[in-house]
């Protein structure tokens, strides 16, 4: 039996996140990855392991899984195979053999998000499915000045807790950076990671989006920030918006 690494791309509007559910929530990444690989198993069940949870509506240019699987074709035609099992909505992007160690969520250095704002004072259905549309218009000065604060080993206990009970919410940032608006009113915001909290990138979004509509400062920002409060974070922004783009290894 084989080790196999894949590059997945997927839109989690109908999916009720990456990871199985024990109870019915909807469908779930996982789940239609292992019913996909058990059709190439012959019916028997095969475990997929992902780089990261991504929630529920949230998308994926970049996750990463790792599966063991009885395969005598070669990883180019598994990855036919699997996405001609999958639905259009999931796909591997690449298929390699890998070592037998190889974990894609603990072998990981850092992973790397994007999210989108169509800053617009007009609804626009076919972007919204992947961007959060906030108005007013966006100040990427502001933006910037809060978001460069987020570089280094910080506490993030504003932004998120802890995916393990009892876990500390200590993370290094090395990348948090705003382009845009491009053609498209749209910003997008990059930040890089050793490892994050749950709801962090979200959260953080929320309250940037504070920043650079004026409510608050990049001052206050800093303020919410030093103290490791959940309750200083704005409310977290809408999981539409958010992108898994690379997970580094």
């Amino acid at each position: 039996m084989a080790r196999y690494k894949a590059t997945l791309e997927y839109d989690g509007t109908d999916f009720a996140g990456f990871q199985r559910q024990v109870a019915e929530a909807g469908p779930t990444i996982q789940g239609e990855l292992e019913a996909a690989l058990a059709r190439l198993n012959g019916g028997d069940p095969v475990t997929v392991i992902g780089a990261g949870r991504t929630d529920s509506g949230v998308h994926a240019t970049g996750q990463v899984i790792a599966f063991n699987l009885e395969w005598s074709h070669g990883p180019e035609t598994l990855a036919r195979a699997l996405n001609a099992n999958l639905p259009r909505t999931i796909a591997a992007r690449d298929v390699s053999d890998c070592e037998a160690g190889f974990h894609p969520r603990f072998s990981a250095s850092g992973r790397r998000y994007r999210y989108s704002i169509y800053n617009a004072p007009t609804r626009s259905p076919l972007r919204e499915r992947f961007a959060w549309r906030a108005w007013p218009k966006l100040e990427v000065a502001a933006l910037q000045a809060a978001s460069g604060q987020l570089i280094g080993r910080r506490d993030f206990g504003t932004f998120g807790t802890a995916p393990e009970a009892g876990g500390h919410t200590l993370r290094t940032v090395r990348e948090a950076r705003w382009s845009g608006p491009d053609e498209d009113e749209t910003f997008n915001f990059y930040i890089e990671a050793d490892a994050f909290l749950y709801r962090m990138v979200r959260s953080l979004v929320g309250t940037l989006k504070l920043v650079g509509s004026g409510d608050w400062s990049p001052a206050d920002f800093e303020s919410a920030m030093a103290a490791a409060d959940r309750r200083q974070s704005a409310t977290p922004a809408p999981p539409n918006g958010l992108c898994l783009i690379e997970v580094i290894y």
